[in-house]
């Protein structure tokens, strides 16, 4: 009887520990030295996320020490968060490429995707789908975006258009949608042009959310200030986006699943 008893108590924590474990494990670097609209967005989306992990049953941990991008520390996560940083030394990019080259999985929002002539980082232009920094608005407005397609698991619970909350909006030349290998899940809509006051986007294709189906990665243009996260229908978007990168197999990088 005494068996039956142990083997059952035994079975029961591990029916705990397997319910507690964590679905997946993102490491979400930020920096407390940028732009204050860019700090102001990264320690919100802290908060955001840390509630999301909750929620969804995944384990959350942010650092703003850029060196913990590296081999060692990377292997222990399948999620990478950049909010509006990036990497700073050769070791640094070099370890990120090879995460994701790998299967890792990335997160970046507005100045993550940031690159321009002197960048020098010919990898990471391809790993965006080729788009350059080419330009943006000013002061950050609100824009209405539209969904591309509504079929996928971070748009699925959007309407065809909604109204995006203040954000500095990016364009990129060439668009990342010339690329055979992205797929643009939301566009910036032209009932918005001309966006700004000081900078204006007078037109042209805007992507402001995409995936380079060769990878695990996905990138939003939002990140701007402190009101990104003021808007109950794209929280929703943000948190399905760390979720369908969380639960997506590495297979996706066959692009069979996404073409």
């Amino acid at each position: 009887m005494r068996r039956v008893l142990q083997l059952a108590a035994l079975a029961a924590l591990s029916i705990t520990a397997f319910a507690q474990s964590p679905k997946f494990r993102v490491l979400a670097f930020y920096s407390d030295t940028v732009e204050h609209d860019h700090v102001e967005f990264a320690h919100q989306a802290i908060r955001f996320y840390e509630g999301a992990a909750k929620h969804d049953g995944f384990e959350f941990t942010p650092t703003n020490d850029w060196n913990d991008l590296n081999q060692k520390k990377l292997a222990d996560y399948q999620i990478v968060l950049w909010l509006d940083d990036f990497p700073h030394t050769p070791q640094q990019r070099a370890a990120f490429e090879q995460y994701m080259e790998n299967g890792g999985g990335w997160l970046g929002f507005h100045i993550a995707a940031y690159n321009d002539k002197n960048t020098q980082w010919p990898w990471f232009v391809r790993f965006l789908g080729g788009g350059v920094f080419y330009g943006n608005n000013w002061p950050p407005l609100p824009a209405t975006l539209t969904v591309d397609h509504p079929e996928h698991p971070v748009t699925r619970h959007l309407p065809a258009n909604f109204l995006s909350p203040a954000n500095e909006w990016y364009i990129w030349k060439p668009s990342p949608r010339e690329n055979k290998d992205v797929k643009v899940l939301l566009t910036l809509a032209s009932s918005n042009y001309p966006l700004g006051m000081k900078d204006i986007l007078r037109g042209g294709d805007l992507p402001v959310m995409w995936t380079n189906t060769r990878y695990r990665m996905l990138y939003m243009n939002m990140g701007h200030g402190d009101k990104i996260f003021t808007s109950d229908i794209q929280n929703r978007m943000m948190e399905d986006a760390i979720v369908w990168i969380g639960q997506t197999k590495n297979a996706i990088r066959n692009a069979s699943l996404e073409k």
